[in-house]
Parts: structure tokens; C-alpha cells; sequence
């Protein structure tokens, strides 16, 4: 089985492709794929976006494409770019201010202690290991991380968890979750005992809701799961 750094988007097949209009486009990211380029030199996210809008549209030279937010290399799920700059404004805006909508689903091995809970921790990120550190009380350095999460199915050794993120820090959902002794499965770097196959964490962007940043109506988009027996049983 191929991994995820070694997966290519040469003919764009790969590409799922969840909205699209002349102000923003929104995709699926696969785990493994890196939004924006990093010192690994692989084909980030936004070049792959930016060679389908060209295809697509007949672009001649250079397309423009702003990328306005992030999701783990690890993790899978709702991306949006701006396809120009004012709604690349507007759209930094809305996450900056947080007047986002974002649900995340999680796939954890050891149930959390409460069925339900908002979970507020204090965490520092480690540049070097690039790891963030959950603190229970505020500490040098550190920012406020705050989500709830409902386990909302039991499957055969695993527990699904929603999660509504309330701010967008460093790593936050798996750092929070390993906090409360609940890693993400195949989250070694927090506490899972072992890796996926792939590479990949059960860490999926589930949903968004956004504010068009031109027709300002509410926007949501919808992600489905990767191609996988477990996330299959999470989505019936």
C-alpha cells in the first residue's frame, strides 16, 4: 500500500472537489496531503487546487488561489482556498474572529471519562519535537485552547467522537484528547500505541460552515470520510 507522501495528484483524479465558484473553491484533503508547501518539498494542496482550476477553466498563466487556513498533514477533511483576494480578506476575517463553524470527527480506542464535555486546556507548542503540550493551567507561553466533544457511537473497539472546536490551536484536538487519556487512533506522536498503515490519524474536518464571502449567506460543506472500514461503519 502506497503512503501518503508517496501518493501523487498528477491527473488530478484524486481531487474532490466539495464546492466551487468564481470567489472560493473547498476540497476534501486526503491524510497524508500537505496544504501548503514545506521544507519536505513535496506537492502541497494548493499547487494540486490551483493545476485543476487551470485545467478546468482554461486559465492561461498564473492562477491565483489564497489559502485560508490549515488541517494536519495526518489529518483529513474540509479545506477552502479563496480564489481572489477580497474573498481571501474576508475569509481570514471570519476564522481570525472565529465566526466559523468547525466539526471535526475523531476515532478514539479508550473512551473519554464523561460522555460529553467541554474540555479547556492551556497548550505549548514544542517548535522542535512539533508537538503541543496540554496544561491544565495557564503557563508561560502558552494559549487557551478550548472544544467539546459527544461520543456519539460505539463501534467494535473504537468510540466516535464530534467534536466542536471553539479555537484553532497547534494540534489542539489531539493534544486535548491525549490529555484526557483518549489519543486519536494511529496518533503516535500522542499517545496512540500504534500507526495506521497509511500513515494517517482518524482525525476528520467532518463539516464548515462559513459565511460566502461575497453573497454573505451561510455556507456549509459536508466532507465524507476517507475510503477505510472504520470511518465506513462512523458514517452508517
Amino acid at each position: 500500500m502506497a503512503t501518503p507522501r508517496e501518493r501523487t495528484h498528477s491527473n488530478l483524479q484524486n481531487l474532490q472537489v466539495l464546492y466551487e465558484d468564481n470567489h472560493l473553491i473547498v476540497v476534501n484533503k486526503r491524510a497524508g496531503d500537505i496544504v501548503q508547501g514545506d521544507k519536505t518539498g513535496d506537492t502541497p494542496l494548493a499547487e494540486v487546487v490551483k493545476q485543476y482550476i487551470a485545467k478546468e477553466y482554461n486559465k492561461p498563466g498564473a492562477v491565483y488561489l489564497g489559502v485560508v487556513h490549515r488541517i494536519d498533514r495526518p489529518t483529513s477533511g474540509v479545506v477552502v482556498f479563496a480564489r481572489t483576494s477580497k474573498a481571501l480578506g474576508r475569509l481570514n476575517k471570519q476564522f481570525a474572529e472565529r465566526n466559523t463553524e468547525k466539526t471535526y470527527w475523531a476515532v478514539v480506542k479508550n473512551p473519554p471519562p464523561q460522555a460529553s464535555e467541554t474540555l479547556v486546556h492551556y497548550l505549548k507548542r514544542n517548535p522542535k519535537q512539533n508537538k503541543s503540550y496540554a496544561h491544565a493551567k495557564e503557563v508561560p507561553g502558552s494559549k487557551r485552547a478550548v472544544l467539546t466533544y459527544q461520543v456519539t457511537k460505539e463501534l467494535n473497539n473504537y468510540y466516535l467522537l464530534e467534536i466542536a472546536l471553539e479555537t484553532g490551536r497547534h494540534h489542539q484536538i489531539r493534544a486535548q484528547l491525549a490529555a484526557i487519556g483518549s489519543p486519536i487512533k494511529g496518533d503516535l506522536k500522542y499517545g496512540f500505541d500504534r500507526s495506521n498503515k497509511d500513515g494517517s490519524i482518524h482525525l476528520h474536518a467532518r463539516k464548515l460552515v462559513i459565511t460566502h464571502p461575497v453573497q454573505k449567506e451561510d455556507l456549509m460543506i459536508l466532507a465524507p470520510t476517507p475510503d477505510d472500514v472504520i470511518w465506513a461503519a462512523c458514517e452508517g
